[in-house]
């Protein structure tokens, strides 16, 4: 062991009798189990240095034992075991299995080191067959969502470590015990749901008024059926959507009638108020702390159902304002992201300046009848939950504070706040714009931009929200010399270059070319999510041509139609998408085989066509939307000032033109969507 560096090993047919751990010299120490001195005896070698780790010693037989350790916060089971023979009886075989599965926990890191005589061979044969079965049922078409299925399941596999089962509690000590982990668990959702900032009360009754609602009806129903998705995990009711979908009119009929009772008394099923909250990682920050994860709600299947009945009649008697982009019906990221684009261009060819700050708020009503306002009310009266982690569920408890994650009501309620907050303070759009939290405030000086932010604090803090100091971040555009930052109550807000604005960076230069390694990087991290199949020899061409278009070709492409590439930004994209399709079908630059050939064999066409085609795609939507929308706004605004001297900077229009003039379209041909999508389509091979 000490030669080959090996720190830990399995060890069969020991046969030493006892139930002891000795050390056998060179800084190893040997646990071993056995009953009879001439046969069997399984043992796990450590070395010292580990031993201090053990947690826990099973010796269940003297053909399987484990060793439970905490390496580095990861718990780390080990089992030694030593498979009957073949010549030993049916009963004793079954007892060594039994007792295998008796020593490996779910969800915990296990490594298994045994002898496992013939058992490998048996196993290998049925792995093939099941794999060969697999294989056939991907080509078809109703292996698709298997094909997804798999790559997920492959990437999760992947991963060091696949659930969290130890965290930290709030001074930064692991925990490792059950019992802890639930308890920090509990305490750290309990402390976040139920704990409220100072903030100015509300006048009962303002905003609402005393009207007669009509019934709920059977389509009203339907439709909040068929919005919602299947296969999706269910509340503590146990009772999926699948349910009421199978049972077709008669289960329209019996919600319809529920429904009604529960608007008329304004009281919902108390089975209605349970959820259980599942913490998801955000992907950043310690894996180990609580505070990087968000919480989300699994809650009753039918309570969504009777929520989006409720939020499809509040959408149609609330209006909300129009610098509101975040799940509002004819709005996405892309308009958001495509009119700060524009706007930052305009004000670099008039040579002027423009100061933008993004402000993140920190864990974040017109003429409504007033029964809508209590029956939303009742959806978060006396709500509970409980936190299911790795190692089990805690105790239930209370929640006072927030919207519920996790229902297609809660963006839409939070719009309605967020527009009541900033009533008195925001601007047309674009000089402010927000997307649900995410607050954009833009200004021609530094000066004013400073005090719409000052403004933006005292109206949010003093109805509870909080603006965040350390994330909230500011950048100037076209900066003619160094002016500084802005502060927020005296203290600095961070000054930066560039900025990640609803996943798309934009540079204070106005140029893109971090957005585009942005996109490259985003197209690798999805290449590897699926490189479980991407990378499988066993699977067609045809179908990681698939793959490929479906997973990772959109993190690429993302908000590149408001951009304008140049030639070699172009390059770099599809030097990143070859290098993926080679990777993909097991081919290098050696092998000599032509990108025309890659793309033809995998089905996927030129990722600069693509991008043209988005481009023209949302050019084509803009042109044909009405003049008060913000995109129209943006391209038709002019602002008095001339170009700067020398090779003039690439603006949107110059790409645009130069991309109609290619597949011979006009601005006019852009009114007719139909006759548009044919002339910029480009399909793949």
């Amino acid at each position: 062991m000490e030669r080959r560096k090996v720190d830990i090993l399995c060890v069969q047919e020991t046969r030493w009798k006892g139930s002891k751990a000795r050390s056998i010299g060179a800084g190893f120490k040997l646990f071993y189990y056995g009953v009879d001195s001439k046969r069997n005896g399984v043992g796990v070698v450590l070395k010292e240095e580990f031993v201090k780790n053990v947690l826990e010693v099973k010796r269940v037989s003297d053909r399987v034992m484990s060793l439970k350790l905490e390496i580095e916060g990861v718990l780390l089971n080990v089992v030694s075991g030593y498979a009957p023979q073949v010549g030993c009886e049916l009963e004793e075989k079954e007892r060594f299995w039994s007792e295998l599965d008796e020593v490996r926990p779910t969800g915990e890191r296990v490594v298994i080191g045994a002898d496992f005589e013939r058992v490998k061979r048996e196993v290998s044969k049925a792995k093939q067959k099941a794999y060969e079965e697999l294989y056939t049922r991907l080509d078809t078409r109703e292996g698709q969502k298997d094909l997804y299925r798999l790559a997920r399941q492959r990437d999760r596999d992947g991963k060091d470590v696949q659930q969290v089962r130890v965290i930290k509690d709030r001074d930064g000590r692991v925990l490792t015990s059950e019992e802890s982990v639930q308890r920090r668990w509990k305490e750290y959702f309990e402390e976040l749901m139920n704990e409220e900032n100072e903030r100015e009360k509300r006048v009962e009754g303002v905003n609402s008024v005393e009207q007669k609602v009509d019934k709920i009806r059977k389509d009203e129903v339907r439709k909040a059926l068929k919005r919602m998705k299947s296969g999706k995990a269910v509340g503590p009711d146990d009772i999926p959507v699948e349910v009421w979908k199978c049972l077709g009119e008669a289960a329209v009929e019996f919600l319809a009638n529920l429904f009604n009772r529960v608007l008329e008394s304004e009281r919902m099923p108390e089975e209605w108020r349970s959820s259980v909250l599942l913490p998801i990682f955000k992907n950043k920050g310690d894996v180990q702390s609580c505070s990087n994860y968000r919480g989300i709600k699994l809650m009753s299947h039918t309570m969504k159902v009777w929520e989006r009945v409720v939020e499809a009649r509040l959408r149609k008697v609330v209006e909300i304002c129009e610098q509101q982009y975040g799940f509002m019906p004819r709005k996405s990221t892309t308009d958001a992201i495509f009119a700060l684009r524009i706007l930052m261009e305009k004000y670099r060819d008039g040579q002027k300046e423009l100061h933008y700050v993004f402000v993140d708020l920190e864990k974040a009503y017109d003429r409504v009848s007033d029964k809508y306002v209590r029956v939303v009310q009742d959806m978060y009266e006396r709500s509970r939950t409980v936190v299911r982690c790795a190692v089990g569920q805690t105790e239930e408890f209370n929640v006072e504070v927030g919207l519920h994650q996790g229902l297609a009501l809660s963006p839409f309620l939070f719009a309605i706040v967020m527009d009541q907050l900033s009533e008195e303070v925001r601007q047309e759009s674009p000089w402010t714009m927000m997307f649900a939290d995410d607050i954009v405030i833009c200004s021609e000086s530094r000066e004013q931009v400073e005090e719409n932010l000052e403004r933006w604090r005292f109206a949010l803090e003093r109805r509870g929200m909080k603006v965040s100091r350390s994330k909230t971040e500011y950048m100037c555009v076209n900066e003619r010399e160094e002016s500084g930052t802005v502060r927020l109550q005296g203290e600095e807000v961070k000054k930066v270059q560039e900025f990640k604005y609803l996943g798309s960076t934009v540079q204070s230069n106005g140029e893109c070319a971090k957005e585009v390694k942005k996109r490259v990087q985003a197209g690798w991290n999805g290449w590897r999510k699926g490189s479980g199949v991407l990378c499988d020899q066993k699977i067609s061409a045809r179908i990681k041509g698939k793959v490929y278009r479906t997973v990772v070709r959109p993190a690429m492409l993302y908000g590149l139609e408001t951009v304008s590439l140049r030639k070699r930004q172009e390059s770099e994209l599809e030097v990143a998408e070859l290098k993926m399709l080679r990777f993909s079908l097991g081919v290098t630059r050696l092998d000599r085989i032509r990108n025309e050939y890659i793309r033809g064999t995998a089905h996927v066409g030129r990722l600069g066509d693509k991008v043209r085609e988005a481009r023209l795609r949302w050019f084509g939507h803009v042109q044909r939307r009405e003049s008060e929308y913000i995109g129209r706004r943006m391209l038709d605004m002019g602002l008095p000032g001339r170009r700067q001297r020398g090779r003039p900077k690439r603006r949107y229009m110059d790409g645009i033109n130069e991309d109609m003039k290619l597949v011979g379209a006009s601005v006019e041909d852009a009114e007719h969507r139909d006759r548009w999508r044919e002339m910029i389509c480009c399909g793949d091979p």
